[in-house]
């Protein structure tokens, strides 16, 4: 099983390496790659999982270029997609995420057959000047009380629930080949 991300800041990647983990407890045998790295033909696996973060409303270049390249393979294969982004930290932000990934789904061509939405993290003591008074600006307006230093909002409750469902759909899925 592929699991590919793309990832800004890391927690893109954090979330990828739990869902590669609970995949793997389930038995399965997963690779975790960032599109970044160099990504695999996604024939050459029996399910794809791909993840990408948002960033001033878009996701990665590179993970949609790698998803319109491959509609076809992926269209063959148990797929699911899962998106990192601050809007979907809080409840009133998840129809704005949920727009982000439909505009990506839209772009690309892909229906995948599982989709998660999580919250990201804010990492000021990581970011530069310019960058933390403008992710202060952006969880202002995100966030209902907007923190000061660095706040993670992953469910990590969430993730690992929603790599038990995809895990067990791939199984259903892969069982009545």
């Amino acid at each position: 099983m592929l699991v590919l991300y793309g990832t800004g800041e890391g927690q893109t990647a954090a979330v990828a390496d739990r869902l590669g983990a609970v995949l793997a407890g389930r038995g399965h045998d997963v690779r975790t790659v960032d599109v970044d790295d160099g990504a695999p033909d996604p024939a050459s696996f029996d399910a794809v999982v791909v993840g990408a973060s948002v960033h001033a409303g878009r996701h990665q270049p590179a993970v949609r270029e790698w998803v319109s390249e491959h509609s076809d393979a992926l269209a063959a294969l148990p797929t699911a997609v899962f998106q990192v982004s601050l809007s979907s930290a809080t409840e009133g932000g998840r129809e704005r995420a949920a727009g982000y990934l439909e505009s990506f789904l839209e772009d690309t061509g892909w229906h995948p057959d599982r989709i998660g939405l999580f919250g990201g993290a804010l990492r000021y003591s990581e970011y530069g000047f310019l960058e933390r008074l403008v992710m202060r600006r952006i969880a202002a307006r995100a966030l209902p009380e907007s923190p000061r230093e660095d706040t993670e909002f992953t469910d990590w409750e969430e993730v690992a629930a929603f790599g038990d469902d995809v895990g067990a759909f791939v199984e259903r899925r892969l069982g009545e080949r």
